[in-house]
């Protein structure tokens, strides 16, 4: 058999299968706008469950055989699960601006890319999109691997009813951002304060001395560099598609592992994925063993603390509340044993929310 028959073979049965897969997701579409009709029927609003959604791109990354990555099948599959979703409903969904963020990276990365995304000026703009029902979820960056905590988003969930209901990690990359293709000829570089932290080995071997100027976003340094003649900017991929800028230099961050960590909030509770995490706010008294009661009923019931953050309540020098993350989810017998063991030892606590750990 020659090369071109063999390949024509090969190609015909590719159309075979696109033409099968193609049956299926209208299928499947089709199932989810019944979905819609039935929830409207028994009266229930919520379309997007995020347990759900979790279990779903579980059982697709223990199905995979390759030859495509575990991650490639999910981000696939969740882009099915995106567009049939819109067909129920349509979702808004806000970020910390302007277009371009890593944020809404984040976003899309959690949601697909059939929401509609609105970008906002600040990380409270996003609770209040969310808090007055103009968006359904938001996203806020929480955490990053080299600079640590995001203290306004923690501060904000003081006084917000909003709930945290699910968790991205991004594996950030910075590039060196430019109209200009010589990087000898930049006078001038916009960003962020923790993208100028994270790069700061880079930028003093090769751009020592140049003036840096701190805005709000990277992707609002990409937008000042694309007005700016000898201006450049560090900032990701997508703000370099948005603003018409050439990466000068990839990856130029310190760290090869920089990841972010973002946050999901809006006002419905997730329910039970069987692989949560749950975020606690707890306040406690300036005492001695105040750390220790907070600490010990965990201890004593078996739940796994994963993360300890303090802040100043704000209330009274030398006060401090403190942020957890456990394993686990607030409804699971051994976490709701420990909680009211917690609830009796300390002065305050709010389950900031319960929902599926990262990985998907």
């Amino acid at each position: 058999m020659s090369e071109e028959k063999r390949l024509a073979e090969i190609r015909t049965s590719i159309d075979s299968i696109d033409e099968q897969i193609q049956q299926l997701i209208s299928q499947r579409a089709r199932y989810a706008q019944e979905v819609a009709i039935v929830k409207a029927d028994q009266g229930d609003p919520v379309f997007y469950r995020p347990e759900r959604e979790a279990a779903v791109l579980q059982k697709v990354k223990d199905r995979n055989q390759g030859p495509l990555s575990d991650d490639e099948m999910v981000r696939l599959a969740r882009e099915i699960m995106s567009a049939c979703l819109a067909l129920e409903k349509p979702m808004q969904i806000a970020f910390l601006g302007p277009e371009g963020t890593y944020t809404q990276t984040a976003a899309l990365k959690h949601f697909g890319h059939s929401v509609n995304t609105t970008p906002v000026g600040a990380i409270d703009e996003v609770f209040r999109e969310v808090e007055s029902g103009a968006a359904h979820y938001g996203v806020v960056p929480i955490e990053n691997s080299t600079e640590g905590m995001v203290n306004h988003t923690l501060d904000l969930f003081v006084h917000s009813p909003l709930l945290i209901c699910g968790e991205v990690e991004l594996l950030i990359h910075h590039h060196l951002l430019s109209k200009v293709s010589d990087i000898k000829k930049i006078r001038k570089i916009y960003s962020h304060q923790q993208s100028f932290a994270q790069c700061r080995a880079w930028l003093n071997t090769h751009l020592n001395g140049v003036d840096q100027f701190i805005v709000k976003s990277n992707a609002e340094a990409a937008r000042l560099a694309a007005q700016e003649e000898f201006a450049a900017a560090i900032a990701g991929e997508t703000a370099a598609e948005l603003y018409g800028l050439t990466s000068l230099t990839a990856n130029i961050e310190d760290e090869p592992d920089n990841t972010t960590r973002f946050l999901i909030v809006g006002k419905q509770a997730t329910l039970s994925s069987g692989k949560d995490k749950t975020s606690l706010l707890i306040t406690t008294q300036n005492r001695s063993g105040a750390l220790y009661q907070l600490l010990e009923p965990l201890q004593r019931n078996g739940v796994s603390m994963t993360r300890i953050e303090s802040r100043p309540s704000k209330k009274g020098m030398w006060d401090y509340v403190f942020f957890v993350d456990i394993e686990g989810h607030c409804k699971d017998q051994k976490v709701k044993t420990a909680l009211a063991d917690l609830q009796a030892q300390v002065a305050g606590l709010k389950v900031l929310g319960s929902y599926p750990q990262v990985g998907l």
